[in-house]
């Protein structure tokens, strides 16, 4: 009976272990929204982002749970087929979040091969369709599973950093994540916020 416990228990180990590396590749080759690296500092970076299509829904969400949940399932919606051209978008990375203490919103960056003009149109109609533009930003990086705790704290972080450099920023401190939620180790979050650049 043990023996047999833990037969089952490698196996279980075993399929976990493959399914986090085939998580791991396929998150590699999803499309990533290019930016470029113009100042590398030891707690952040300073990026330059260029234009971008997004689709964006925007909701009465004041955590990341709530965001994120509602928020995936509309927009996963529309990139699997929930549009008038019932056609498949490539999911990208990372998904941008925009928390606040009335009005949330979550986005997804489109292909690049979409525009504004080319994109089919959403069935929903919360979502919208907006060319982002570009802009110049301070991003920190951190690890593992994100939560409102951990955005606030390095929001914080990156907030102190800025003033110690004197670096001027303006809007919201937003958070991009970049992986599912199966994948269990090197897991990408960031918080970003523009900056006078």
């Amino acid at each position: 009976m043990m023996k047999s416990m833990l037969v089952v228990m490698g196996l279980l180990v075993t399929a976990l272990i493959s399914f986090q590396i085939y998580s791991t590749m396929a998150t590699t080759k999803s499309e990533t929204q290019p930016y470029q690296i113009l100042k590398t500092e030891k707690e952040y970076e300073i990026r330059y982002y260029p234009t971008a299509t997004v689709a964006t829904v925007a909701m009465a969400a004041r955590t990341y749970k709530e965001l994120s949940a509602t928020g995936f399932r509309k927009l996963a919606s529309f990139i699997f087929g929930g549009n008038q051209a019932n056609k498949n978008i490539a999911m990208t990375k990372p998904v941008h979040m925009d928390i606040n203490d009335s009005l949330s919103s979550m986005s997804f960056v489109m292909p690049a091969e979409y525009t504004k003009g080319n994109l089919p149109q959403p069935n929903d109609s919360a979502i919208k369709i907006t060319a982002k533009l570009e802009e110049y930003v301070a991003a920190i990086r951190f690890d593992g599973y994100a939560n409102d705790a951990n955005i606030k704290m390095y929001t914080t972080k990156l907030k102190n950093a800025l003033k110690e450099k004197g670096i001027e920023y303006y809007g919201n401190f937003r958070f991009l994540g970049y992986n599912a939620p199966y994948r269990f180790w090197s897991r990408r979050n960031e918080i970003i916020v523009s900056v006078r650049w």
